[in-house]
Order: C-alpha cells, then sequence, then structure tokens
C-alpha cells in the first residue's frame, strides 16, 4: 500500500545537524522511518543521539549509500546550496530525493531536476513538505499522527492542503501522500504521482490537490481522460485570488483566464472529477466514491 517510500525505504538526511534537520529527523524516526545517517562533511564520523537512536554522520552521500544501502535523501540544506546536494545525490545513486528546502532560484532547480532525471534520480520538490506512507515511512515534513493506513492516495501543491485532506478523511486512511510543491519547476507532477497510484493495487481512489497559477491540473486532466481508470476527487485552492499577482507559491501567477481555479474545474469535472468547493466538501465527495465503490478482495 504506498508509492516511492515503504518501510524497507533507507532514509539519509542531507542536513541533519542543522535546526530544522534534527527537528524533522526526531519527527521522522517517531514516525517509523528507517533513518540511517545524516550528511555534513564538517562533523563526519560524529554520531547525533535522538532519543534512544543514535544517528551517524557521513562526509558525503556517497559514504553513506556505501555503508547504509541508503535509497533515500530528505533535503534540508539552505537554497543556496540545494543543486549541490540534489547532484551528489545523485551521482551517488539515489533514487529518491526529497527537496524540503524553499527560495531555491528557478535556474537551480531546472538544473538540478533535469541533472537528477538524468541520473534517474526521482525528485520531490522542491518547496514541498515531502511524502509519507502512513504506518510505514515519512520522508520530510507532514505531521505523522493524524492519519492511518488506508484505501486513498494523495498528491498536491500545497503542504496546509495536504494535512487538512489527510485530517479530514482519517478515519479511512491513505496509501501514500506526496506532496509535490508548487513551484514553477518540481521534480515529480500530479501526472506522475496519478501513474503511480493507478498501477498500485491498494490505492482505490485518488485525491488531486491544485491551486491557481500554470496548468498542471489542465494536463492531469488530460492524462485522467486517457490513463485512469480509478475515482478521482479534486480541490483547487484560489478561487478568491485576483489576476496578474503570485500567491502563496512562486508557481501560482494568473494571467487572464489562463491558470484560473474555474478553469483548473473545468477541465477536472469534464474528465468526471468531482471538485470540492471546500476541503470539507471534497471530503465528503471522496466519501461518496468511496461508498459507490465494490468491494475490494486484498491478498
Amino acid at each position: 500500500m504506498a508509492i516511492y517510500l515503504t518501510k524497507e525505504s533507507k532514509v539519509l538526511v542531507q542536513g541533519m545537524t542543522g535546526g530544522e534537520g534534527m527537528k524533522h529527523t526526531r519527527r521522522m524516526l517517531a514516525a517509523g522511518t528507517n533513518v540511517v545517517g545524516g550528511v555534513n562533511p564538517r562533523k563526519a564520523g560524529r554520531t547525533v543521539d535522538f532519543d534512544e537512536r543514535a544517528v551517524p554522520v557521513y562526509g558525503s552521500v556517497a559514504e553513506g549509500v556505501h555503508a547504509t544501502g541508503a535509497d533515500v535523501t530528505v533535503v534540508f540544506v539552505p537554497p543556496a546550496f540545494a543543486e549541490a546536494a540534489v547532484v551528489e545525490a545523485a551521482d551517488a545513486g539515489i533514487g529518491l530525493a526529497v527537496v524540503i528546502t524553499e527560495g531555491i532560484p528557478v535556474h537551480d532547480c531546472v538544473a538540478f531536476t533535469a541533472y537528477a532525471r538524468s541520473k534517474g534520480t526521482r525528485i520531490i520538490g522542491p518547496n514541498c513538505p515531502g511524502l509519507i506512507t502512513p504506518g510505514q515511512s515519512n520522508a520530510g515534513i507532514i505531521p505523522s499522527d493524524i492519519t492511518k493506513p488506508g484505501r486513498i492516495g494523495l498528491v498536491s501543491k500545497s503542504g496546509t492542503l495536504t494535512y487538512q485532506l489527510m485530517y479530514e478523511l482519517r478515519d479511512i486512511g491513505f496509501s501514500t501522500c506526496v506532496g509535490i510543491g508548487g513551484d514553477p519547476v518540481v521534480g515529480t507532477t500530479h501526472i506522475d504521482c496519478l501513474a503511480a497510484f493507478q498501477d498500485d493495487p491498494d490505492t482505490e481512489l485518488v485525491v488531486l490537490i491544485g491551486e491557481i497559477g500554470g496548468d498542471a491540473e489542465e494536463r492531469a486532466a488530460a492524462y485522467i481522460r486517457e490513463h485512469v481508470t480509478k475515482p478521482v476527487v479534486g480541490y483547487i485552492a484560489g478561487f478568491t485570488a485576483p489576476e496578474g499577482r503570485t500567491m502563496g507559491h512562486a508557481g501560482a501567477i494568473v494571467s487572464g483566464s489562463s491558470g484560473t481555479a474555474r478553469a483548473k474545474k473545468e477541465a477536472l469535472e469534464a474528465v468526471g472529477v468531482g471538485v470540492g468547493s471546500t476541503p470539507t466538501e471534497t471530503a465528503k465527495l471522496v466519501l461518496a466514491r468511496l461508498e459507490d465503490l465494490p468491494p475490494v478482495r486484498h491478498s
């Protein structure tokens, strides 16, 4: 019951010894994540105690991968160092890099996402909350105690709305929740997650959260029409946003009718996606769609 991240994932934390890295490493460990090491070339050879768990610090991602077999990294480094951190992870053969850092220059994002793709490394983010497979593993900053394992897959541009829908649907639970970030350039898209959830036998319904700006949701609608047979429920943030201004995420800019919440809602509804007007209404749509599904026999 998962995409991208499972209980078998071995996680490194680049920037673990910084303030945010320390705080969220502790939270990830408490959620059951198999954090196998941190990376800081200035503190290599040390260990950091997190309650009853001592986590070693390596001088490079390659050293950490060699010592532990790590296949995931979570990046908490400052924006100026994010590109180098991702390139280092890709060169070390990391399969999944979760880039939490916000404020990274667009030029750097273009460079490191293209480089990672060429090396076979999937990027989640940047400027994202990460992803969680409840009951198995949590890579990033998503609260782990607001939901449980279940039948719903979630992909979202917005961190806050990720948390809200997780809480609203906590009695049903989630297979995996992925916060892809809302910057103009991201490594993993709505479409990538839709494809993965479509292939996951234990995900019965997908929640797609979008927001104003760009055309990612319209492209997702086109993909749903051709490739997704599971029910999808959506929510679009930004119906009251004024035109021509950036709102929240750096990618949320509206020009004329392009990128508006209404245009996205219409595109999704045209392919059978139920779109709520509020997060609570969206949760009610999910419950109604689940009631209409036939019982699923799990192996």
